[in-house]
């Protein structure tokens, strides 16, 4: 029957509480997901299901078996059961039938209960055990074994599609090079030791913290791309954590080929503690990709990268979490976002179609893109390559940063933060940028600060101005020299930006920055022209 099932690909990203668990803590009182080693048969009460489930005791077959006053079974003919005794159900559980929830006695090297998730609260990584899943196959087993829909029916993700699960720029490693091999005779292959940081990004315990880099944003993009396109799947989904989220899935709406669906999803509660938000989260977008409320009657999926929380369906480019609780996504920049919603009983609705050019329609996906444009270093023109053979490439990937407006500030500190970005991009990044988040929606600066921006523009860089928060008004196209970001936060403004400098590379060079001639106002405005353009349609 799986067989004749949709296959989806799940991708496991950075940070994501969506796929980290609370540190396994040694009690007997509390239950956690795991597997019996050896098959076992073993006797549950009947009727301790519900506590109404005794009073319909009349609509049951009988019990297999009885147990006495001193808990021996007796499998015996009605007629001969004492009254005392407790009606059972055999229930025999084998190692194949997944994760259980059981008590979790383990103990530490000393003997000692797990009172913390490391030898100590501060150990360094040694003494450290990991709370993120690998990769989000573990997961999937869990909701698919626990969870139960409306009716009461099980396995609420394998009765709906097929998975293959891939890990991109996943949250935990596999630090020993050992990994476990599901129904194989191995239970384990070798792998390079994998290293924190480089080639896996948790956040607990906080002081292990680690940040994925350019490096590691090119090699997922590379890999979802390569795998959405190759023809096997309906679609795919991407686990990140919740603050940054909406950045990747909006720079995979930009620079995807994909002609399927790419669903994000995070969680604000870590698996399997109260009210984990994250498991309704992702099997609602197996519902979305299953359903095929995206495709435009031809296959082709009409409204791009999507964000599935809280059972509400968001574009790429707007969606933004305002806090860390359920129900706390946005639609930014005033004017829609909000694709529609999963109903009651998980079937999706979709209420608007997104105009924006996104993934195999976008002017900057990976196909369109040249494989070299024009940078700078030390204010020597160069060619930087950015695509080969294998997709996107990470060396000189570009690099935007972001700057921001308040009143009551020292004029001299925004003009000098610009002017030590400009000093430092010069000599190491020859693909940069920068992103003003100005006043609501103007964009503006203080006036220091926007003649040093205006300099930065004449020596090659592009500078996009936005709004400040979620402005819900457009930022005028007011000086040549600048991009309107649009209703765009600056978060999303710089994503944009950084795919753009993929497609154009950077802007001519005055000069003298500071003073550029007339025809070199006019070769930037040209240039400034077609990233507005793209800002404009993206």
């Amino acid at each position: 029957m799986n067989k004749e099932l949709p296959k989806v690909a799940v991708f496991s990203g950075p940070t994501a509480t969506i796929q980290n668990s609370p540190p396994l803590i040694s009690s007997e009182d509390v239950l956690r997901a795991q597997r019996v080693a050896v098959p076992v048969e073993i006797w549950v009460e009947q009727y301790s299901g519900h506590p109404l489930e005794i009073d319909s005791a009349d609509l049951y077959a009988p019990p297999d078996g009885w147990i006495d006053e001193k808990g021996l079974i007796h499998e015996c003919d009605v007629a001969d059961v004492n009254p005392n005794w407790t009606p059972a159900l055999r229930v025999r559980l084998d190692p194949s039938d997944g994760p259980l929830l059981l008590p979790y006695v383990a103990k530490t090297l000393g003997g000692e209960p797990w009172s913390s998730n490391g030898l100590t609260p501060d150990a360094q990584e040694d003494g450290q055990r990991q709370t993120f899943y690998p990769d989000a196959e573990r997961l999937y087993d869990e909701i698919d074994r626990f969870g139960v829909d409306f009716e009461g029916h099980g396995k609420p993700l394998s009765s709906k599609a097929r998975f293959d699960f891939f890990r991109p720029a996943p949250s935990g490693g596999y630090r020993n090079g050992r990994r476990p091999v599901k129904n194989e005779t191995s239970r384990e292959v070798d792998l390079a030791p994998e290293r924190r940081g480089i080639d896996y990004f948790g956040y607990f315990p906080r002081h292990l913290r680690s940040e994925p880099s350019c490096e590691a944003l090119v090699r997922a993009t590379n890999l979802v791309n390569r795998v959405l396109s190759s023809g096997e799947y309906i679609g795919g989904q991407w686990l990140e954590g919740s603050p940054t989220t909406e950045e990747s899935l909006y720079w995979f709406n930009l620079v995807l080929d994909s002609v399927v669906p790419l669903v994000g999803h995070s969680a604000q509660r870590p698996h399997g503690t109260l009210s984990a938000d994250g498991d309704r989260n992702i099997v609602d977008g197996v519902g979305y990709l299953t359903s095929g409320v995206w495709d435009d009657g031809s296959g082709f999926d009409q409204l791009g990268v999507v964000m599935i929380v809280d059972e509400v369906i968001f574009s790429a480019r707007e969606v933004a979490k305002t806090d860390a609780r359920p129900g706390n996504y946005v639609a930014t920049g005033g004017f829609g976002g909000i694709l529609g919603a999963i109903e009651g009983g998980g079937s999706p609705v979709v209420t608007f179609v997104p105009k924006r050019l996104h993934t195999y329609r976008s002017e900057l996906r990976i196909s369109s893109l040249p494989n070299s444009v024009r940078g700078y270093r030390d204010g020597e023109a160069i060619e930087v390559t950015t695509k080969d053979s294998d997709g996107l490439t990470a060396d000189n990937f570009p690099i935007v940063t972001m700057i921001k407006y308040g009143r009551y500030s020292e004029p001299c500190c925004g003009h000098n933060t610009v002017e030590g970005w400009l000093h430092h991009v010069a000599s190491s990044h020859p693909l940069a940028g920068i992103v003003a988040e100005g006043s609501n929606p103007y964009g503006t600066m203080d006036p220091a600060t926007d003649l040093q921006l205006k300099v930065v523009a004449y020596s090659g860089y592009p500078v996009v101005r936005c709004g400040r928060g979620n402005t819900a008004g457009f930022t005028p196209k007011g000086e040549s020299w600048s991009i309107s970001g649009g209703n765009l936060t600056a978060t999303k403004a710089r994503i944009l930006l950084m795919a753009a400098l993929l497609r154009f590379g950077a802007l001519p060079h005055a000069i003298d920055p500071s003073n550029p001639t007339e025809h070199e106002v006019e070769l930037v405005a040209q240039a400034v022209g077609r990233y507005q353009e793209i800002f404009d349609t993206h």
